[in-house]
């Protein structure tokens, strides 16, 4: 019996040994046969890399953020060489938001590249945030080499797994022929349609030289005899598949895009919807900024129409600071009053109560390149009157060429923009009242939006501290706003800013943070001045979570995991080379003084950080933070 068993095994051993020989050659059979028409360079010093910075400046990418590891070293290396600029940032997540603020300001692909296993993971929350906010950006990640995934290599995990639910596609290359064709494709996808994130994982394997590969994949303690034998032809095997017509010439310029646009029918109805109104009201959201309509185009025709905006997201400052039409007040109010609302690349989600706020009286016309977003909640509380799917920015345009003479009745855009002023001396006077402790944060921002330079950029990343600078700060001209977008995510301050101070270098670039979000990001003042890339941090401490706090303590008799300390955040940015000021009631006559000092240490090449004690005000009582 025992020897029948032993005969048994050994068969079985046999045929599984064989079982493995044929199933190797069946997955290999069409690289063995590419390998005989594509001569494989093994003396070459070219690597993988190399393939990948040529794609990337071809699709006229600028920056690469990055945080160092040995999985994507290459491809760093490589940009470098090529004269792309790579940022190293603190933190992974810092990283996607600073190419998320590229992408945003400069009509391109963001790029950020991280290492495998933790270093993508890190990414998660920007990246989701990137996908919410409709930015189109690549995500290039490490991995395993492809042999050892799924073996227990270092930080190997199924990444791909990990990002489809967030990213508009996933790819992983697994030889380096592909590089360039899987690339291109990402790249027009992260811009076509809805804009959003796509991630590309590069195997370390594919981004090496041949002889450094050759010497990892060569066996170490092989069996001898055929075993021995088919292990190492498959190894070799395996190596001339990745390396295989790797260096041929390829078109690494940019495929085509597919953006989607309004029919001439759909333009002509809505024409007559517009010529027909006596009150109509625009609601612009982020996509209205979208290439490839040029925002001062976009412009030119809404101050044509004359018709009064409300403005969210990326498109706030699309008017300019003073702008008769841009309406910053009693949103709700006027809403009740319009017999035609326009949702230009504006989703009818929590910011507009589902839905609730629009009259069941007004015409609607909803403009989106996003269908899901484009009906959202119209099954509940609201229907549109022509529902459209396509370029917000262009639809816009071509409306006002439509429309040509055509003025929106100026009675109605004036009686909105009178109540307008009615409620900004409403808040200017409030900036006025004495606070319990320490400064009013109404008078502070006001006095801050007084200091601005004309150019500059506003980055917003807090809760209830920048809840109050969105109604007092006013951006100055198109994309001079950033803030999370619908996710509402804390963090984005220092990755925004690091982006924006280098699409716009001569500009100044404020962040508004509360003291809570800028725990995230206080050690990116580390990369502003290894990169010298000075930005104004403007902090409103009140040593607490206000905006959870001002709702969990009337509701639950609680302000437990709210409280923080009047902590010296000043003191943290001089210690990573950057200007520290410290206001309180003590030099409240000081504040423009001091706003001042920080933009000269800004001019002067130095990241500045304002940290200012705030008390508490009413005025955002009842805007629940859920």
């Amino acid at each position: 019996m025992d020897s029948s068993c032993d005969c048994l095994h050994a068969l079985g051993v046999g045929l599984g040994a064989l079982v493995s020989v044929i199933l190797v050659w069946a997955a290999h059979r069409l690289g063995v046969i590419y390998q005989l028409f594509h001569k494989v360079e093994t003396q070459s010093p070219c690597h993988g890399g190399e393939v990948v910075a040529k794609v990337l400046q071809a699709h006229g990418v600028r920056f690469v953020f990055t945080l160092p590891g040995g999985h994507i070293s290459p491809i760093v290396v490589a940009c470098e060489k090529l004269g792309i600029r790579i940022v190293d940032t603190r933190h992974e997540a810092t990283a996607v938001f600073a190419a998320d603020a590229v992408a945003r300001l400069s009509g391109t692909v963001g790029v950020a590249a991280v290492t495998a296993g933790p270093g993508l993971t890190n990414t998660v929350t920007a990246i989701k945030n990137a996908q919410m906010a409709e930015s189109p950006l690549l995500l290039i990640g490490g991995a395993s080499a492809t042999l050892l995934q799924g073996r227990g290599a270092l930080q190997d995990i199924d990444q791909m797994s990990l990002f489809k639910p967030i990213c508009k596609s996933c790819s992983s290359v697994r030889t380096i022929r592909e590089i360039v064709p899987v690339l291109r494709k990402a790249m027009a996808e992260a811009q076509s349609g809805t804009p959003g994130p796509v991630f590309v994982e590069f195997p370390i394997d594919i981004l090496y030289p041949y002889h450094i590969v050759h010497k990892e994949l060569s066996p170490k303690g092989a069996p001898k005899g055929i075993v021995g034998k088919a292990i190492t032809w498959y190894l070799q095997n395996h190596l001339n598949n990745l390396f295989a017509g790797a260096w041929e010439p390829r078109d690494v310029s940019p495929l085509p895009l597919s953006i989607p646009q309004a029919s001439p029918m759909q333009i002509q109805q809505c024409i007559e919807l517009v010529s027909r109104a006596k009150k109509p009201v625009f609601l612009l959201g982020s996509q209205v900024t979208l290439p490839p309509m040029p925002v001062e185009t976009l412009r030119k025709s809404l101050e044509s129409l004359g018709i009064p905006c409300f403005l969210g997201g990326m498109a706030r400052g699309m008017l300019g600071r003073d702008s008769p039409l841009h309406i910053r007040q009693n949103r709700r109010e006027a809403l009740k009053e319009a017999d035609l609302v326009i949702l230009a690349g504006t989703v009818c989600d929590f910011r507009l109560s589902y839905g609730r706020v629009l009259s069941r009286r007004s015409k609607i016309i909803a403009v989106s390149r996003d269908r899901s977003q484009l009906l959202k909640n119209s099954d509940m509380f609201w229907k549109p009157s022509v529902a459209i799917q396509g370029d917000a920015g262009s639809f816009i345009v071509k409306l006002c060429e439509g429309l040509n003479g055509y003025t929106c009745p100026t009675e109605w855009t004036e009686g909105l923009k009178t109540g307008d002023v009615t409620k900004e001396k409403t808040n200017r006077q409030k900036a006025e009242e004495k606070t319990e402790r320490h400064l009013n944060p109404l008078k502070v921002l006001h006095l801050v939006d007084d200091a601005m330079a004309e150019d500059s950029i506003i980055v917003a990343d807090g809760g209830d501290f920048v809840g109050s600078a969105a109604y007092i700060l006013r951006p100055r001209g198109p994309l001079c706003w950033l803030d999370p977008g619908a996710f509402g995510t804390l963090g984005v301050g220092g990755g925004f800013a690091l982006g924006a101070k280098l699409c716009r270098p001569d500009s100044e670039v404020w962040i508004v943070f509360g003291d809570g979000s800028l725990g995230y990001s206080i050690v990116e003042f580390d990369t502003y001045t290894r990169h010298k890339t000075p930005v104004i941090a403007l902090v409103g401490n009140d040593a607490c979570w206000n905006q959870i706090s001002r709702e969990q303590v009337p509701m639950l008799g609680s302000n437990v995991g709210c409280s923080l300390a009047y902590s010296d955040y000043h003191v943290a940015a001089e210690g990573f080379g950057g200007r520290g000021f410290l206001v309180t009631t003590q030099e409240e006559e000081r504040i423009s003084d001091i706003i001042k000092e920080a933009q000269e240490a800004c001019h002067k090449g130095k990241a500045a950080l304002i940290n200012v004690l705030i008390g508490k005000t009413n005025f955002r009582d009842g805007s629940i933070s859920v």
